[in-house]
């Protein structure tokens, strides 16, 4: 059903089509005029796939959802920190079953994430009831996407708890910085790279491989790579992305709009290549 839908969608909507179709030609993934088109037509079935799991994943009960995760790579590292004690920043993209990846991560660990809310009230609504399922005992698994919260993602931090960033959606203006992403300046949002900075936090990326036939999904964790000598923190992390994306370049959200300038933020340096 979801495959059917995305690919309606991309049928339907000649911008949409666009955006993915330039994307991909952007990234070098498809090079031809016939890859290209084959290689979205994958892609637009893959983004109908993640949005319908989006909608099962916030409202089947959690361990269903935790339990079509039927194989991990790098967990070791994720259980060598925690017997450690330490906290542990995780950086989902939006490359396969990322709803899927926070839901099992909400079962496995104490996690706080920050929530931007929806523009549309009954979308806001949902998702909140959704991501609240199988909550902490105050009674949320989010923290609001204002100074404030990100006080809250801290604090819990420091209590040894965990926390799960979405890097690659477009911040506001203010809250990011351009950064190259595959080779073309992107307004890259600086509180992943920020978490990521902390002495007392791990940093590992996270993906989640949707298999074929509905027969699951695979979750892999990596520590975040270091920093490249004169590399910022952002771009690190833009870089380590870019890695993940590379493996299932036809899982990723090719369909959003990850190189538009926000309202108020001052257009890249044409002449320059982004830190």
């Amino acid at each position: 059903m979801g495959a059917f839908l995305g690919r309606l969608v991309y049928l339907l909507s000649p911008r949409y089509r666009g955006r993915i179709r330039e994307n991909l030609r952007l990234t070098g993934f498809a090079t031809t005029s016939g890859d290209v088109r084959r290689m979205a037509w994958e892609n637009a079935g893959e983004i109908g796939k993640g949005a319908t799991e989006l909608v099962w994943a916030l409202f089947r009960p959690i361990d269903d959802v935790a339990s079509k995760v039927v194989r991990r790579t790098g967990w070791e590292g994720v259980e060598k920190l925690r017997a450690g004690a330490r906290p542990i920043v995780f950086v989902i993209p939006h490359l396969g079953g990322y709803d899927v990846a926070g839901r099992y991560l909400w079962t496995q660990l104490p996690i706080l994430a920050m929530y931007r809310p929806n523009k549309l009230a009954w979308v806001d609504q949902m998702m909140r009831e959704g991501r609240d399922r199988g909550a902490a005992p105050d009674g949320t698994n989010t923290a609001p996407a204002t100074m404030a919260g990100v006080r809250m993602i801290l604090k819990h931090l420091r209590r040894g708890g965990c926390s799960v960033v979405l890097p690659d959606q477009v911040p506001g203006q203010g809250d990011g910085e351009w950064v190259d992403f595959f080779g073309k300046p992107a307004y890259t949002m600086t509180l992943a790279a920020r978490l990521a900075e902390r002495k007392d936090a791990a940093c590992m990326i996270v993906t989640c491989e949707r298999l074929p036939r509905s027969e699951g999904f695979v979750l892999h964790v990596r520590p975040l790579p270091g920093a490249l000598p004169g590399e910022s923190a952002a771009r690190c992390i833009n870089r380590a992305l870019e890695e993940a994306i590379r493996a299932r370049p036809e899982q990723y959200l090719w369909g959003y709009n990850r190189y538009k300038r926000p309202a108020g933020a001052e257009a890249p340096d044409a002449g320059r290549t982004a830190p």
